[in-house]
């Protein structure tokens, strides 16, 4: 095509539709009055205008757009044969003596259709002859437009099952070898169409290529919608000549479109069937081919497949298709040895997808996709493109989106690796997405080597990197730190010397990060170190002993290493505070538990299920309190929650009961405690507070609260009251006091309370 402009364009453009609207209008004269003779002189110069060569694609599809809409009702016209007194047949014939070759194979199509429907002939020998005759167009653009028509007006009659031209069984194959030697010669003569102008044109004329692609795309649409095309077929004659001739134009931009149509347009179960016969013809396509992309659609289909049945599951392992996809991958990457890195990670990003979504369950696959991206990673010198570089940050994500849990993510071998080829900023932004879905899905690292791991992933928080020169805004700065503060709360393991390994190993990152990072990590540190050490003062028993290898002995030194180091920053005040904390750390929550209770206990606003569950954690933070006496007297103040008085209050006598005894069983593992340590002093108290509030429930008419269940109580303090202090003793005194009283009063109180014997 010769360089034109615009202007000349548009003029040439409405020259051919004035043609075609003159000639159409004689055209419709000739319709109206039944003159065949004229309807095909007239129709043969309207369709003369489609011999232009002046237009550009896009024009040139305006001007045949008019002939199109003509044709439509020429053919109307040949059908009636009581119009123009001609039989199908021999109209088929006059058709051919048509002057020009276009107008002529124009008219010959659109007889041919009619001829067709008469079902005076074999469709199949119709349809040969039509497809056959169109070779006489050699010229791209005029030939890729006519067979574009011959498609168009052949799709109604194609020989398939169920269809009115359907005949033997081999039927179907005379339907597929129609379309693909169309397909074939329309996609010869769009590829040529980049050989038309001048070099320097060559841009323009791709985007007038592409926007005619839909053209050749059309006829594997047809493909994929004729109900006689099985797996077979498709498999044993449609896509081998489809890839042939994908592989063999040699051309960017059909192969790219042409491999991305059959992705789009056949069913995902032919695609797993014949997943090795299409993934090899990936390999062979022009090197600036983006094959990415249509790999990356291709596993993104399969993906959807995959979830769509568990029953497809079985067909994805039985054909290995994440084997067949990874070496596919490989061997792309091989071929197209100039293939940017994004373009390598993006496969990978693609490939893990896939994985993550068809074998969740398999991470030595996943492992292996990480494992391919560090092998390529290893061969780029630095990796400097920012798109790349988002690519393996999706990567890393991807893993962590879809489990949920970073602990699985810390079970694969390759993830660190990957991680160690990014930049430390970027690595800060990687190791802030792994704290940040931690903390997203509440997940606790319960054991050291795990924690081992997570620590090296986040190094970018944790210390300066190597070859780290950029300062660091110090807002960021703080928001990194205080992120691995609050990381550092979801690292518990009940274990008590698992969780000593824990925070020892926290200890040793924390202190190579450097001065400036402890006043951020150091308070979480101790925090988390205080709660072992109420742990292991919560258990019952003798937990005394050096061989036990932790002891809150051993935590304290520890704290007090933690704390000293604060002197190199230095912060005084920080350092002062975490002292008092770990002196005094009972005092300030004993205060916090008991004001919880009496608050929780006036309000009324919560629904059922809120109360419960904000009861339930009172509870059972009162029996973590770090001394035993104050765990006890939190528990039985506890009991008062699921008692209230008043008309709508909750009167919950079993809860309550549960709450008494649990306060019981904590008094006597104190009780057992100081008997240890020779301090006969404060337990038996405990026991008596307990008698009183099992007397308040008595009174207020709680039924699981018995006469019977006071008396055992009493006898159990007079047992071990004895040595007991004095105080202890008036306390029981002045109780037995007020039990005879409410004796002595008479009425139902009176006889609620004699039965108790003093």
């Amino acid at each position: 095509m010769l360089l034109i402009g615009a202007e000349d364009e548009e003029k040439w453009l409405a020259e051919g539709i004035a043609g075609i609207q003159h000639n159409a209008f004689y055209l419709h004269r000739a319709l109206d009055s039944n003159n065949l003779r004229d309807a095909l002189k007239y129709s043969a110069q309207m369709l003369s205008e489609l011999r232009t060569s002046k237009l550009s694609p896009q024009k040139y599809y305006e001007l045949y757009m008019r002939a199109f809409d003509e044709l439509r009702i020429l053919e109307m016209f040949f059908k009636d044969e009581s119009k123009h007194g001609v039989s199908v047949v021999d109209l088929y014939e006059l058709v051919q003596h048509a002057g020009n070759i276009l107008p002529r194979l124009y008219l010959l199509c659109t007889v041919g259709s009619v001829y067709i429907k008469s079902k005076e002939a074999p469709a199949k020998e119709l349809l040969q002859d039509l497809v056959e005759m169109c070779h006489g167009v050699q010229h791209p653009i005029r030939g890729l437009f006519l067979r574009s028509y011959l498609a168009q007006i052949s799709r109604d009659k194609l020989l398939d099952i169920g269809s009115d031209y359907e005949g033997d069984a081999d039927t179907v194959m005379d339907a597929v070898e129609f379309i693909l030697e169309n397909f074939t010669e329309m996609n010869k003569l769009w590829v040529r169409m980049q050989l038309e102008g001048p070099g320097r044109v060559r841009e323009k004329r791709e985007k007038e290529r592409s926007a005619l692609q839909e053209l050749v795309g059309k006829n594997l649409h047809v493909l994929s919608q004729i109900e006689g095309v099985d797996l077979e077929i498709y498999k044993e004659t449609v896509l081998p000549r489809v890839l042939e001739q994908v592989v063999n134009c040699k051309d960017d931009l059909s192969q790219y479109y042409l491999m991305d149509c059959i992705i789009q347009v056949f069913p995902d179960e032919y695609h797993l069937q014949t997943l090795e016969m299409l993934l090899a013809a990936c390999p062979q396509v022009q090197p600036t081919v983006d094959i990415k992309t249509v790999l990356s659609r291709l596993m993104d289909r399969l993906s959807k497949y995959a979830a769509s049945s568990a029953d497809v599951l079985t067909e994805f392992l039985q054909v290995e298709a994440f084997t067949k996809l990874s070496n596919a991958i490989e061997k792309v990457i091989e071929v197209q040895v100039d293939m940017p890195a994004v373009g390598a990670i993006t496969l990978y990003v693609s490939l893990l997808t896939f994985t993550l979504r068809v074998h969740p369950d398999r991470l030595d696959y996943v492992d292996q996709v990480l494992g391919a991206c560090v092998k390529k990673l290893s061969s780029i010198p630095k990796l400097e493109d920012s798109r790349a570089t988002k690519q393996v940050v999706a990567l890393l994500s991807a893993p962590l989106e879809k489990y949920n849990d970073t602990v699985t993510a810390l079970k694969i071998s390759n993830y660190p690796r990957v991680m160690d080829h990014l930049d430390n900023g970027t690595n800060k932004v990687m190791a802030m997405v792994i704290i940040e879905s931690i903390m997203k899905n509440n997940t606790c690292i319960s054991t050291a080597d795990k924690v081992e791991v997570l620590f090296e992933l986040i190094k970018g928080l944790i210390k300066d990197l190597d070859g780290a020169t950029d300062e660091l805004d110090e807002e960021d700065f703080k928001d990194e730190q205080n992120s691995v503060a609050k990381l550092i709360h979801m690292l518990y393991n009940n274990e008590p010397e698992e969780m000593l390994k824990i925070i020892c190993i926290v200890w040793k990152h924390t202190m190579a990060g450097g001065p400036k990072r402890l006043p951020f990590t150091v308070p979480s540190l101790v925090f988390s170190a205080l709660r072992l050490v109420r742990q292991l003062q919560g258990q019952e028993g003798d937990i005394v002993g050096e061989e036990v290898p932790a002891t809150p002995k051993k935590i304290f030194q520890l704290l007090s290493q933690m704390i000293e180091a604060l002197s190199a920053v230095p912060s005084p005040e920080l350092a002062l505070r975490l002292y008092l904390q770990c002196a005094e750390n009972s005092k300030a929550q004993v205060t916090a538990i008991h004001l919880i209770i009496g608050a929780l206990q006036r309000m009324n606003v919560f629904s059922v299920e809120n109360r419960d569950t904000l009861t339930h954690k009172t509870t059972g933070y009162s029996a973590r309190l770090l001394k035993k006496p104050d765990q006890c007297r939190a528990v039985y103040a506890c009991s008062h929650l699921f008692w209230v008085d008043g008309q709508d209050g909750i009167r919950d006598g079993e809860r309550v009961l549960l709450c008494l005894k649990r306060a019981l069983r904590i008094a006597n593992a104190a009780q057992q405690m100081a008997s240890i340590a020779r301090d006969s002093s404060g337990p038996v108290t405990l026991f008596v507070e307990i008698l009183n509030k099992y007397l308040y429930y008595f009174e207020k008419g709680n039924k699981q609260i018995t006469a019977a269940a006071i008396q055992h109580l009493i006898e159990l303090i007079n047992t071990e009251m004895q040595g007991d202090s004095a105080t202890s003793d008036a306390f029981l005194a002045s109780t037995l006091r007020y039990i005879q009283f409410q004796k002595q009063r008479g009425g139902v109180m009176g006889a609620k309370f004699e039965s108790i014997k003093l």
